[in-house]
């Protein structure tokens, strides 16, 4: 069992994230795990580094492997230093994903944590970031707003393309839904770290069993 670790307190945002992970991945054996405690959105600094808490309190619970879905990957680093099994992060995920293309930005919705998704990315080592854009506003209040997220986050991906990138990242977990649905209609590739984690973690788990048996596993981010 793959357990994925949503650390705000969403439960529908957890439900959509695993059903999202799932259909990516069939193969996986997934289940969703909401924290306990914290907001129903991380959209502040020290509220993202708090979340950490509730990753390695969720993370307790045996697995064969964990994603850590918030876009931040709060706790990633320590939740590995605990356990032995795979341990991903959607955003890390979607960095992959995304510099195959190229050059990439993210468009997201939580200008606060700009500093902390910046870091993120520089901590990857990815060559080609043009960047982040936010769309305007209160994030808590656009994501209960379908159509306008949409709208606000079409915007902000074309402002990404202005600034080279090749790919774009729709940089949350609560904004999975979103991503899938602007994939279409826009100009080049559009990451959604959700599935980008759920195809990084069947990586992980094949390299694993691979090593287990002393063969080598397959190539690739």
């Amino acid at each position: 069992m793959i357990l994925l670790l949503n650390p705000n307190t969403s439960t529908a945002t957890t439900t959509a994230m695993v059903e999202i992970a799932g259909e990516a991945v069939a193969s996986l054996a997934l289940e969703g795990r909401t924290a306990s405690f914290g907001p129903a959105m991380l959209t502040e600094p020290e509220v993202l580094k708090r979340s950490a808490e509730a990753v390695i309190a969720m993370a307790e619970e045996p697995a064969h492997g964990y994603i850590v879905a918030a876009f931040g990957d709060p706790g990633l680093e320590a939740l590995r230093a605990r356990v032995t099994v795979p341990v991903v992060g959607i955003g890390e995920a979607s960095f992959l994903e995304a510099a195959v293309h190229g050059r990439f930005g993210i468009a997201t919705t939580t200008p606060l944590l700009k500093d902390a998704i910046i870091a993120r990315v520089a901590a990857s080592g990815l060559p080609g970031f043009t960047g982040c854009r936010f769309t305007p506003g209160d994030p808590t209040v656009l994501t209960a707003e379908p159509a306008a997220l949409l709208a606000a986050l079409a915007a902000t991906v074309r402002a990404c393309i202005d600034d080279g990138a090749q790919a774009v990242i729709i940089g949350g977990g609560p904004l999975a839904r979103a991503a899938r649905a602007l994939a279409p209609d826009l100009p080049v590739p559009i990451i959604e770290p959700v599935p980008a984690a759920a195809r990084l973690m069947a990586r992980r788990l094949a390299e694993t069993r691979a090593a287990d048996r002393g063969v080598a596993g397959p190539t690739g981010v």
